[in-house]
C-alpha cells in the first residue's frame, strides 16, 4: 500500500488532480474570475503539505451529492464515483451511506443541525416591553418636550394679565405643580382643569395637545405591532419549540443531508418535523433561499449550524437557536481506495493542530454586524423631528403672545397712569414672579380694616 501511494504521488506530481466544488458562500466563492474562499484557501494548505498539483472546476449539477433509488449518486460525490473528478471539497458531510460510495478524510470542519430565524421570533419580550415603541433617544427628547411645556405654561399664565388679571388680590392658578399636571393629563387625552383663558396658554396648550395625540398614535400604533408580532411569532428556543406550533413555517435544504436526518430518525419529534416539511413542501432549493425566506416571512430555515452561523454574520437581524443536535463534520472526499485518504487526513490534523484551521474559520466567518446594524422597528427621534418642530413654534409662540399681552396692559397702564413705560412694566413682572403668597396684600388689608 505504501509503494502504492509513492507511485501515485510520484504520479500527481507532474499531473494535476481534478477538484470538484460547489458555489457557496464562503467556502468558494467567485471573485475577479478566480475562486476564492475557506475551502480554496483549504485547499491550497493541504496541497503544499501533501504536494500534488490542482485544478479546481464547479459541480455540473450544482448539487452536493444523493443516491437515487438506482443507486446512482448526482452532485460532487457522483463525479468523484464516476471518475470525472479526483476530490470533492466543500461543505461536504460526512455520513454512512457516502462513506460507502468514495472515501471520506477526517473532518476539517464540525458542525451539527440547528434552526435560523429572525430575532423577534426566537426572543421572547422582557419586563421593560412597553418602552420598546421608542428608542433612548425618543424618550429623552418626550421627557424633555414635557417639562418645556409644562415650564412655558407656568410662565405664560404668570406674565399674561389675561390670565392672571390681578396678581395682588388674586391666587395664581397655574402654580408649577399644577402645570405639571395639567401637562400631563393631556397625555390621557381627558385633560385636567382649569384650562387656561389667555390666548397665548391656549396657543401653548393647543400646540402640546397635537404633539400628543401625534405621540399616542405612533406609541400604541408601534406596540401594536410588536404584540402581534408576539402572538404571531411564538418564542421558538428549539426544535421541540418548532414541532409544537403551526403558526412558523419551516423547511431545509431539499436532498441535503439535513433532510436525510430527519428522515431516519427514530425520534418522535423530529419525525414530526419530517413529515411537516414533507407535508408542506415546504424545502428550499438553495442557502440563500433559504435565508431569504427567514429574512422575509415567518419561516424559520434548518440547517447546519456552520453555514448558519455565517448567515447570522451577515445579516443581523437574524439569530441562530442555540440547540444544536446531529453533530457531523465536512470531509474531502476521494474515491474507494484512493492512497491520498490518509495523507489528506493527516495534513488536516496537523492544520487544526496548528491553529490554521481556526484562523481560516475567523477569517471568513468574520461578522460585518458591527459595521452595519441591523434594522429596528423603533421609533426614532428622527421619525418625530416635524412634531417637535412644531411643538417648538407653538411654545415659542405662546410665550410671544404672554408677552404682548403683558406689554400692551403695562402701555395701557403707564399712559393712565402717566409714568414710564418701562417703570411699570418692570414692577408688573417683579409682582408676578415674587415669591410670597398673592393673597397677602389682601388679608393685610382685611387686618387694618379690623
Amino acid at each position: 500500500m505504501t509503494n502504492l501511494f509513492f507511485i501515485f504521488l510520484s504520479t500527481s506530481a507532474q499531473l494535476e488532480l481534478r477538484i470538484t466544488t460547489i458555489k457557496q458562500d464562503p467556502y468558494t466563492m467567485y471573485k475577479g474570475g478566480q475562486l476564492e474562499g475557506f475551502c480554496m484557501d483549504l485547499l491550497s494548505e493541504v496541497a503544499k503539505k501533501v504536494g500534488f498539483k490542482y485544478k479546481v472546476q464547479l459541480v455540473k449539477d450544482g448539487a452536493y451529492g444523493r443516491q437515487d433509488e438506482n443507486g446512482n449518486w448526482n452532485g460532487m460525490v457522483g463525479e468523484v464515483v464516476r471518475g470525472e473528478a479526483d476530490l470533492a471539497i466543500a461543505p461536504l458531510t460526512l455520513t454512512a451511506v457516502r462513506e460507502k460510495a468514495v472515501g471520506m478524510t477526517k473532518p476539517f470542519m464540525q458542525t451539527g443541525i440547528s434552526i435560523l430565524m429572525r430575532k423577534d421570533i426566537s426572543e421572547g419580550t422582557g419586563f421593560f416591553g412597553f418602552l420598546t415603541p421608542f428608542t433612548v433617544e425618543t424618550w429623552v427628547g418626550i421627557l424633555i418636550a414635557y417639562l418645556t411645556t409644562a415650564a412655558c405654561i407656568y410662565i405664560a399664565a404668570r406674565i399674561s394679565p389675561c390670565e392672571w388679571r390681578e396678581p395682588q388680590t388674586e391666587q395664581n392658578t397655574f402654580s408649577l405643580l399644577h402645570s405639571l399636571w395639567y401637562t400631563v393629563g393631556a397625555l390621557t387625552l381627558q385633560g385636567a382643569g382649569p384650562h387656561p383663558k389667555a390666548l397665548s396658554g391656549r396657543v401653548i396648550c393647543s400646540s402640546w395637545w397635537l404633539f400628543t395625540i401625534v405621540l399616542l398614535a405612533c406609541y400604541f400604533s408601534n406596540l401594536n405591532m410588536s404584540k402581534s408580532s408576539e402572538s404571531a411569532h411564538l418564542t421558538v428556543k428549539g426544535f421541540e419549540d418548532l414541532a409544537n406550533q403551526d403558526i412558523i413555517e419551516y423547511g431545509c435544504l431539499a436532498g441535503s443531508s439535513t433532510l436525510a436526518f430527519f428522515k431516519n430518525s427514530n425520534n418522535p419529534v423530529y419525525r414530526r418535523i419530517y413529515e411537516h416539511m414533507e407535508r408542506t413542501k415546504s424545502f428550499v432549493t438553495t442557502m440563500d433561499e433559504g435565508i431569504q425566506r427567514a429574512k422575509e416571512k415567518d419561516f424559520a430555515f434548518i440547517g447546519e449550524s456552520v453555514s448558519l452561523d455565517l448567515a447570522v454574520a451577515r445579516h443581523c437581524e437574524l439569530v441562530r437557536a442555540h440547540e444544536v443536535v446531529g453533530m457531523r463534520g465536512y470531509s474531502i472526499a476521494a474515491a474507494l481506495g484512493s492512497p491520498l485518504i490518509k495523507n489528506l487526513s493527516v495534513a488536516i490534523l496537523q492544520l487544526n493542530e496548528a491553529g490554521e484551521l481556526a484562523y481560516l474559520r475567523s477569517k471568513w466567518w468574520a461578522s460585518s454586524c458591527i459595521a452595519n446594524k441591523a434594522k429596528v422597528s423603533v421609533v426614532q427621534p428622527q421619525t418625530l423631528k416635524g412634531m417637535f418642530l412644531v411643538l417648538s413654534l407653538g411654545l415659542g409662540l405662546g410665550a410671544l403672545v404672554a408677552v404682548l399681552e403683558l406689554t400692551f396692559k403695562s402701555r395701557r397702564s403707564a399712559a393712565q397712569q402717566k409714568r414710564s413705560y418701562c417703570t411699570v412694566l418692570t414692577e408688573e413682572l417683579s409682582l408676578r414672579f415674587r415669591t410670597t403668597n398673592a393673597n397677602e396684600p389682601q388679608e393685610n388689608v382685611d387686618k387694618d380694616k379690623v
